[in-house]
C-alpha cells in the first residue's frame, strides 16, 4: 500500500519539535537558557557577558522586565509578566492552567522588557557572538524586539514549552523561530489554521531590519 506525503505544515511541526527536544537535551537542568546564555556556537568567538555591573545584578532591575529566579505567568505583580499584552497573558494563562492538569508547569524566564534591558541583551549578544549579525539570530533591537512591545514570552521549563508547541495553536500560541523553542506569540488565526511556518531565526522575521 502506496503511504500518502506527509503534508508540509506536519512536516514544519516535526521540525519544530524536534529542535525542542534537541534543546532540552543540551539543557541538563531542564530550563532553556534564554538566547543570552544558551552555549557559545562552535564558530563564535569564546567570550561572555561583559563584566560590568549590569540590569542582571541590579536588585531594581525587576522594573526593567529582569527575571530573578522563578516566575509564573500568575504573577500580579512583575513588569515582564503584567506588562504583556492583556490577550498574550491570557491566553497563556489559560494554557498554563491546563498544562497544570497533566502535571507541566509553566515558568517564565523572560516576557516585557523594557528598551533599556533590551538594549543591554543586545550589546551582550554583539560582545558574546563576536559580530552585531550573528548577535542578530538571538536577539533583536529595541525598536524591534516583540518583548519591548510585551507580544512575546520566553518559557521554562524545557517540558513547558513542548507541551505548548504541541499544543500551543488551540490557544493561539505559536512558536516562532527553530532556533529559539522556548519563544512564543500570539496568532489567533492558529485556533482554525494551525500555527504558520516558523523563521529559521529572527534574522528571516521581515518584522526585524
Amino acid at each position: 500500500m502506496n503511504e500518502r506525503a506527509p503534508h508540509p505544515h506536519t512536516r514544519l511541526v516535526r521540525t519544530g519539535l524536534l529542535a525542542v527536544l534537541v534543546a532540552f537535551l543540551s539543557a541538563p537542568t531542564g530550563w532553556f537558557s534564554p538566547p543570552w546564555t544558551t552555549p557559545v556556537p562552535s564558530e563564535a568567538p569564546e567570550s561572555t557577558s561583559p563584566s560590568s555591573p549590569g540590569l542582571h545584578q541590579d536588585p531594581s532591575s525587576e522594573a526593567e522586565g529582569v527575571v530573578h529566579g522563578h516566575l509564573t505567568l500568575f504573577d500580579g505583580r512583575h513588569p515582564a509578566v503584567v506588562r504583556l499584552r492583556p490577550q498574550l497573558r491570557s491566553a497563556l494563562r489559560e494554557a498554563a492552567a491546563d498544562a497544570a492538569e497533566e502535571g507541566v508547569t509553566f515558568g517564565v524566564n523572560s516576557g516585557w522588557r523594557s528598551r533599556k534591558y533590551q538594549h543591554q541583551l543586545l550589546e551582550e549578544a554583539i560582545s558574546r557572538y563576536g559580530s552585531e549579525r550573528e548577535a542578530a539570530r538571538w536577539v533583536a533591537t529595541a525598536d524591534t524586539s516583540p518583548h519591548v512591545s510585551g507580544e512575546a514570552v520566553d518559557l521554562g521549563p524545557a517540558s513547558a514549552a513542548l507541551w505548548l508547541s504541541r499544543h500551543g495553536s488551540r490557544y493561539g500560541l505559536c512558536q516562532i523561530y527553530q532556533n529559539e523553542p522556548w519563544h512564543f506569540e500570539l496568532r489567533p488565526q492558529a485556533k482554525t489554521m494551525g500555527c504558520p511556518p516558523m523563521y529559521a531565526d529572527p534574522t528571516h522575521d521581515p518584522r526585524m531590519p
